[in-house]
C-alpha cells in the first residue's frame, strides 16, 4: 500500500513539472511574437548600426590629425622656393599653368594653389608707361601750354620730426608734373642729416645754411622763418632763378592741384589753407563760423562778382592763456594771422632792373638788416588790392597747415 502511494505521488509531480514547463514555453513563444517586442529589437539594431558608423569616422579623423603632417608636407613650399628665380615659370606658359592647377586637400574640402597668381611684370610696366605717356598727352592738350618752374622754398632745422616731416613734402615735390628747383635754408648751418634727406629726391636743390639757430618758443621760431624764406628770396634775385614761388613748409601737406595753380598766377596770388590743430583736449576742437566747418580755413575773400575782398583769418581770441609758447607745450599750435604757405609770388617780382616790373612791390633790399617782422609776403606790397585769389577765388583748399614736434629734449632719433 505505501510503495503504491509513493509511486502515485511521484508520478503526479512529475506531470505537473512537465505541464509548466509547457505553460513557460507556450508563454515565451507569445513574448516573442508580440509587436512591442519587435519594435525595440529594431531599435537596437539601428543604434549598434549608428554608433558603428560614427566610431568608424572618429577613427578617420584621429587617424588625420596624427598622421597629417607626414601625408601632406609635400604639396607646400617653403617661402625661399616661392622667392626662386627659377620658379618664375614664362610668360608663354603661364596660361597653361594656371589651367593645371594642384589641389590639396584638407578634411572634405580642396584648396586650389595657383603655381604663379602674380601678373607678369613686362606687362605691367608697359602699362605704367602707356599711362604716363596718355597723361602727359592730356597735360599737352588740356594743360598749362608754357608751364614755368617751380621754386619751392622750405625753411626747416634738425629735430626729432624732421625726416618725417621733410620726407612727406619732399615726395610732394617729387610729383610735381612742372620743372622745380627746391631750395632748403636750413637754420644752423648745413649739416649732414638735411642733406642726406634731400639727396634721396633726386630734384635740383639748393641747400643754405642759416646762422642763427631755431628758438624754442614759437613766437621766435615764426619770425626766424619768416627771416629764412626771405633769405630764399634773395638767392632767388641772385640767380635771377625764373619761375613761381611755392613756399613749401617741411610740415605742411600739399595738393597737387596747389602747383596748378601756382602756374596761373601773374604777379603774386593766394590760396586758401586749411588749418589743423592738434592737443590733447577736446575743448580745443573749434568751428569755422562759415557754414560750420570743423576745420577753419585761412585764404582770401571774395564777392559776388569773384573779386578780392578781404581775408580769412584764424580767430585765436578763444585760445587766449591757453596756446602754446614752447615747442614741447601740451596746448594747441596756433598759425599767424596769414601764414607764408598761402601765397604764390612770381620770381620776377623779386629781382632787379627787370621790364615790366609792376610800381606797387617794395625792393627786397630795404628789408636788409631790418629787424622789423615781416609776417607774410604781403609786407612786400605797397598795396594788397593786387593780389590775385587762386583755387577758384579761395573756395578750395589746396593745402593745409599743421604744427606737430617731438620734446626738444628727445633723443629719438639720433638729434
Amino acid at each position: 500500500m505505501k510503495l503504491s502511494a509513493l509511486q502515485q505521488s511521484y508520478l503526479t509531480r512529475r506531470a505537473n513539472s512537465f505541464r509548466g514547463s509547457a505553460q513557460l514555453d507556450s508563454s515565451a513563444d507569445g513574448a516573442v511574437k508580440s509587436p512591442a517586442a519587435i519594435f525595440w529589437l529594431v531599435i537596437h539594431g539601428v543604434c549598434c548600426l549608428i554608433s558603428l558608423v560614427l566610431g568608424f569616422r572618429f577613427s578617420r579623423l584621429v587617424f588625420f590629425f596624427l598622421f597629417s603632417t607626414s601625408l601632406y608636407t609635400a604639396p607646400f613650399r617653403s617661402g625661399s622656393e616661392i622667392a626662386a628665380p627659377h620658379d618664375v615659370p614664362p610668360a608663354a606658359n603661364r596660361t597653361a599653368m594656371l589651367s593645371t592647377a594642384s589641389r590639396v586637400v584638407v578634411g572634405r574640402h580642396g584648396i586650389r594653389i595657383r603655381p604663379w597668381p602674380h601678373p607678369d611684370p613686362v606687362e605691367v610696366m608697359k602699362a605704367h608707361r602707356i599711362i604716363e605717356r596718355v597723361q602727359r598727352e592730356q597735360r599737352a592738350l588740356f594743360g598749362v601750354k608754357n608751364p614755368r618752374t617751380v621754386i619751392a622754398v622750405t625753411p626747416t632745422h634738425v629735430r626729432t620730426f624732421q625726416t618725417l616731416h621733410l620726407t612727406g613734402v619732399m615726395h610732394a615735390l617729387m610729383l610735381v608734373p612742372y620743372d622745380l628747383v627746391w631750395i632748403v635754408v636750413e637754420a644752423g648751418g648745413v649739416t649732414n642729416e638735411t642733406a642726406s634727406i634731400i639727396a634721396k629726391s633726386g630734384l635740383r636743390t639748393i641747400h643754405v645754411g642759416f646762422s642763427q639757430r631755431m628758438p624754442n618758443s614759437w613766437e621766435a621760431r615764426h619770425k626766424l622763418e619768416s627771416r629764412m624764406r626771405l633769405h630764399a628770396l634773395r638767392i632767388v634775385r641772385k640767380e635771377k632763378l625764373d619761375g613761381v614761388v611755392v613756399f613749401a613748409d617741411d610740415s605742411n601737406m600739399h595738393s597737387m592741384e596747389l602747383f596748378d595753380e601756382a602756374q596761373n598766377v601773374n604777379w603774386i596770388g593766394a590760396v586758401s589753407v586749411g588749418i589743423l590743430l592738434h592737443s590733447d583736449e577736446s575743448s580745443y576742437m573749434v568751428q569755422s563760423e562759415e557754414e560750420g566747418a570743423s576745420m577753419p580755413v585761412q585764404g582770401p575773400a571774395c564777392n559776388a562778382t569773384d573779386k578780392l575782398v578781404g581775408w580769412h583769418t584764424f580767430n585765436s581770441l578763444q585760445y587766449t592763456g591757453r596756446s602754446a609758447v614752447y615747442i614741447d607745450d601740451r596746448a594747441p599750435v596756433l598759425p599767424r594771422k596769414l601764414e607764408w604757405s598761402g601765397f604764390v609770388l612770381n620770381s620776377r617780382l623779386v629781382w632787379k632792373d627787370v621790364d615790366g616790373k609792376p610800381e606797387w612791390v617794395k625792393d627786397l633790399d630795404k628789408f636788409d638788416g631790418v629787424d622789423e617782422e615781416i609776417e607774410t609776403p604781403l609786407s612786400l606790397l605797397k598795396s594788397t588790392s593786387v593780389v590775385e585769389p587762386l583755387g577758384n577765388c579761395g573756395r578750395q583748399v589746396l593745402l593745409w597747415w599743421l604744427r606737430v614736434e617731438a620734446r626738444t629734449d628727445s633723443k629719438f632719433p639720433s638729434r
